[in-house]
């Protein structure tokens, strides 16, 4: 598979999950393992441009495809320190407290902005339904997102 733009392979038993893959063998600790059992979204990467919840997702199942988690994103680690912009959002909205849910947050804002589902509120509403913040940042979240989309700064 590829992770993050770079290739990797190993062998994996048949009973680690994705999640477990990329926090453990792979030091990739920025998705969060957070119910285990696909209630959260805490743990949300994308497998060839999909959200998926890798705590769900058999490590086998990365087999020859694209991985892409929170440490991937493009300008995450920008040679100035520069925030993504979707980043610069939920900061600029108040989307966090915690911050322990945001890593899956943004992986599903991505491809809820990337799929075409953020057209109104009640739509971003939706398909972030499956993604859940104990801090209850949601209407930060949302404005995070609805922002992101219009493409404002």
């Amino acid at each position: 598979m590829t992770v993050n733009a770079e290739p990797t392979l190993m062998d994996v038993d048949p009973r680690e999950s994705l999640l477990d893959v990329l926090r453990e063998r792979l030091q990739l600790t920025g998705t969060k393992k957070g119910c285990d059992h696909g209630h959260c979204g805490a743990c949300t990467v994308h497998l060839d441009g999909r959200r998926v919840l890798s705590c769900l997702t058999p490590a086998v199942q990365a087999d020859d495809t694209t991985v892409a988690t929170i440490e991937g994103i493009e300008g995450i680690e920008g040679p100035d320190g520069e925030l993504h912009p979707l980043q610069e959002a939920f900061v600029r909205n108040d989307a966090l407290q915690c911050g322990y849910c945001t890593p899956g947050q943004i992986m599903s804002a991505l491809a809820c902005v990337a799929e075409g589902n953020a057209g109104s509120d009640e739509d971003i509403r939706e398909f972030m339904s499956g993604n859940l913040c104990r801090c209850g940042a949601y209407v930060g979240i949302v404005a995070a997102i609805r922002s992101y989309a219009a493409g404002q700064p």
